[in-house]
């Protein structure tokens, strides 16, 4: 009998990657999809036919317990989440609503329903913000910086609540900052190498950017959502950091992506205010000891192998004229 795997958030992302992942197992994958006057799937369109999507809502709890009675799955990945940072501080409460109490309401709808479920939680490495130790592990105290990472903080607690209270097995991932070429268009790396393929090819000439010193731990969404999967299949819920454990600036990545395509970034982009966060988080970097210990996990795709991968996509999008 094949495993049955339930994903929010499916046409993400992580969402699609992870979908790709477990139909490689031999998985039977749902996913949940908003009703939305313009559907988007173009990430899963290539696996039109090999997964089965149903309409539900975070917001709406009797749909989770109807989705999770028709599906019956055995394991729930929970990605679906507001996942912008700077539109957090625009939607504070509509973030709140979905990052955070869309959380609990999926519990409730798998501990009444489904509670033998094995449950994975998106949290996120915005929950440590203004960081307390460097490098973050398991252990280091959040202090969010951002209506998003304070929602997520409040989703990775509620997660542990209902794990001790009601001997669920659910887990969080505390995952860094993870990208690829599915990344959405507002994230900063996707921003940087789409740009960078329109710069190429004679499209426009410059690149409007923030703070080009800001730090980041990044990583490739592919190996992220191989970690997701490993938490469910230990014997113990636990919850475990997912990250590189190295740094990268903003510049880097700029840099990078330029020379990618052979051109000197300090031609092209230009500081702007409006793109500076009202609150920044600091030196975010992750320590994944236990995920290599317990998981057997470790990235494998290094930063400038990523950035590579992404401008290459972005240039036979913009020659193709697509997104």
């Amino acid at each position: 009998m094949a495993k049955r795997a339930l994903i929010t958030g499916i046409t993400g992302q992580d969402g699609s990657y992870l979908a790709e992942l477990l139909l490689k197992k031999g998985y039977e994958v749902h996913g949940m999809v908003r009703r939305s006057s313009e559907e988007k799937f173009e990430r899963i369109a290539h696996l039109q036919g090999k997964v089965t999507l149903h309409q539900g809502d975070l917001l709406d709890q009797f749909s989770l317990a109807a989705l999770l009675n028709l599906t019956q799955p055995d394991e729930v990945y929970n990605l679906a989440a507001q996942s912008f940072v700077p539109t957090s501080w625009n939607q504070p409460v509509l973030t709140g609503e979905f990052t955070a109490l869309g959380v609990t309401k999926m519990l409730e709808a798998i501990r009444h329903t489904r509670p033998q479920v094995r449950f994975y939680q998106a949290s996120s490495s915005e929950m440590f913000g203004k960081v307390l130790e460097v490098p973050q592990s398991e252990d280091t105290p959040f202090y969010p910086r951002s209506p998003y990472g304070v929602a997520k903080a409040y989703g990775h607690h509620i997660t542990v609540n209902y794990r001790e209270s009601f001997k669920l097995f659910a887990v969080s991932g505390i995952l860094f900052n993870h990208e690829s070429p599915r990344r959405g268009l507002e994230f900063v790396t996707r921003k940087v190498t789409y740009n960078v393929a329109r710069i190429k090819m004679g499209l426009q000439d410059k690149l409007p950017m923030g703070n080009l010193d800001a730090k980041r731990d990044w990583g490739f969404a592919g190996d992220y959502v191989d970690a997701m999967w490993r938490m469910l299949q230990q014997e113990t819920p636990e919850d475990f950091v997912v990250a590189t454990n190295e740094t990268h600036t903003v510049r880097e990545l700029v840099e990078i992506a330029f020379a990618r395509v052979g051109l000197d970034y300090q031609k092209h982009v230009v500081i702007d205010p409006a793109f500076v966060r009202p609150a920044e988080v600091d030196l975010l970097i992750g320590k994944y000891d236990k995920a290599k210990e317990k998981l057997g996990w470790e990235p494998t795709v290094r930063f400038k192998q990523l950035v590579e991968m992404m401008v290459d996509a972005d240039l036979e999008r913009v020659k193709a004229g697509t997104r």
